[in-house]
């Protein structure tokens, strides 16, 4: 019975990552897509209408923001 206590957890880990990995795949796109757009560009809005120092974002990161 040594080998089910061994085995378990890394079966048990295997199984929820797979999980979590497929809950976020299916999330990607569709309704929720626009709403993380709105989302990004509202704090990308936010951060550059602060004027606060060191939070200059280049065009490089907004895209990277947008997952382009």
């Amino acid at each position: 019975m040594d080998y089910v206590a061994a085995l378990l957890p890394p079966v048990v880990m295997a199984v929820a990552f797979t999980c979590l990995i497929v809950t976020m795949i299916k999330s990607q796109g569709g309704a929720n897509k626009s709403k993380e757009d709105a989302a990004v560009d509202a704090a990308l809005a936010r951060t550059e209408s602060s004027g606060v120092s060191g939070a200059s974002v280049s065009p490089a990161q907004k895209s990277a923001a947008h997952g382009a």
